[in-house]
């Protein structure tokens, strides 16, 4: 891999170029907070050929979401589901307004 070749990736939202002390200090928490929400499923980093982990900064979006939670008192584990549930609401609502764009303007939906 290049030079070219790395310094492109830096505008890949899933490129794993955060460690985990990088992306603690990058969201103002802890390591080990990174730590539960991992275990908690909600993010899995990449690890680095040692075995350390790395995260991408769609996993450090969705981290920051499940803090934000948290710090306003919501536990860990409901926390992740919430933030699991939003993403899934996202992904649904992408997919349906891209159906309806394909349909004629003025035509309905197939029933189901």
């Amino acid at each position: 891999m290049t030079a070219d070749d790395s310094f492109g990736r830096l505008d890949d939202d899933d490129y794993p170029a955060y460690t985990m002390g990088r992306a603690a200090e990058m969201l103002n928490t802890t390591q080990g907070f990174l730590r539960a929400i991992g275990e908690a499923r909600l993010i899995t980093p990449l690890r680095s050929p040692g075995g350390h982990r790395r995260y991408s900064r769609y996993q450090l979006r969705i981290a920051a979401r499940a803090r934000e939670l948290v710090d306003a008192g919501t536990p860990i584990e409901a926390a992740c589901r919430i933030v699991i549930l939003e993403d899934q609401l996202e992904e649904a609502q992408r997919i349906h307004a891209e159906h309806h764009q394909g349909l004629k303007p003025g035509s309905t939906p197939p029933a189901a």
